[in-house]
């Protein structure tokens, strides 16, 4: 017994003397962005939890920073202590893409790898040589829904987008999609952030009554609020079709938005209800650990996909160096919960299936049921 002890303790002392691999998590955990937060650390540990608790044979140490929204000189501070005093492997997180910008600037002139889980803006890994996007970007999930309402004979459109960095790029993107395809564009109606009362913008749409009107709004209450008086003012029987992008409907929120999203068609890179292997795995690993009551959305599946791409650069770089370790991300294809993705060794942006979804209940539960797809779609704006 004295022998089998021994033996059983073995591999525990010998992961005692691997170093930990640190991670310096940037994001929200607290203020109305909260949930992101939250999403990141299940994703994470639904990851571990498939993995022995590893990243490349190596125990991992999350070092986390509440950065609440947009605040791009706090998450700067914080990216410069987590690099200068706390020595992290790897910079990670970054909900917004103002902060991702400032991370951006401190993990370069550091060397350090960031790994962007959720912040969307085009530009963030052409200012930034050490990142590596494995999220999404909004003009990759909106233009494939510009060409598929082109395919529906949706040719005269209005958008509505709140006004900031990533409602642009999903205006721009969403009007070039429908322009190059010979489509209108009657109105570009921008909303600030936080808006509640979109009387004045319902009026106007009914006003110019387009076939379409296509709306980007950060997930959470706007999107919410938006549906709400989308219905209270019977803008569904006036014909127009509702178009958004996944933000909308995102399946953190999706039970409380409920009846108000059905039927809504939506573009994105991941749906709870995504039919693979991977997934089913992934959610089953999600439930085990936080039960039925905190489903999977993006964020998620994104700090899920975090790690598995830092275990796959980790067991094939020889040298862990900043540069090193960024290159060895390059090229890297993984099978996520979402579908097929890589990093294009060019870009070191995330290449992936988008795809077209109707929110719809089944079983009960409310879901963004897939039912068509663009595969290997890459960054428009790049």
């Amino acid at each position: 017994m004295a022998w089998l002890a021994g033996t059983l303790a073995a591999p525990s002392l010998a992961l005692a003397r691997v170093r930990p691999l640190r991670i310096g998590l940037i994001g929200s955990w607290s203020g109305p962005y909260a949930g992101g937060g939250r999403q990141f650390d299940a994703g994470m540990s639904a990851w571990l939890a498939g993995h022995r608790q590893l990243v490349a044979g190596r125990p991992v140490e999350l070092l986390r920073r509440d950065v609440p929204g947009s605040a791009p000189e706090q998450a700067r501070r914080h990216a410069q202590d987590l690099v200068e005093s706390e020595r992290v492997d790897l910079l990670a997180g970054l909900d917004f893409s103002s902060n991702a910008y400032a991370v951006g600037a401190v993990a370069t002139q550091a060397r350090v790898p960031l790994l962007v889980m959720n912040a969307a803006s085009s530009g963030i890994t052409a200012r930034c040589p050490f990142a590596v996007r494995v999220s999404f970007t909004i003009s990759q999930v909106t233009l494939p829904l510009a060409r598929w309402a082109l395919q529906q004979g949706l040719r005269d459109v209005c958008t509505v987008v709140a006004d900031y960095a990533s409602g642009v790029d999903a205006e721009s993107a969403f009007v070039s999609g429908i322009t190059a395809g010979g489509g209108r564009v009657g109105a570009m109606l921008r909303v600030p952030l936080a808006t509640l009362d979109y009387s004045a913008y319902m009026l106007r749409l009914r006003e110019l009554k387009p076939q379409a009107v296509f709306f980007f709004l950060p997930s959470g209450q706007m999107p919410a609020t938006f549906l709400k008086f989308w219905r209270d003012r019977g803008m569904a029987d006036t014909g127009i079709r509702l178009l958004a992008t996944g933000d909308a409907t995102d399946d953190h929120y999706l039970e409380g938005i409920g009846e108000l999203a059905d039927g809504l068609v939506t573009s994105h890179h991941y749906s709870f209800a995504h039919e693979s292997p991977a997934n089913r795995a992934f959610t089953g690993l999600f439930e085990t650990e936080y039960g039925s009551h905190l489903r999977p959305g993006y964020f998620a599946v994104a700090a899920h996909d975090a790690l598995a791409a830092t275990d796959a650069a980790m067991s094939s770089a020889r040298n862990l160096s900043g540069e090193k370790l960024v290159d060895a991300f390059r090229g890297l294809k993984l099978e996520s919960p979402r579908g097929p993705i890589e990093i294009d060794a060019y870009t070191r942006d995330i290449v992936q299936t988008v795809y077209i979804r109707r929110t719809e209940r089944h079983d009960g539960r409310w879901i963004n049921r897939e039912f068509e797809r663009f595969e290997r779609v890459r960054d428009a704006a790049a």
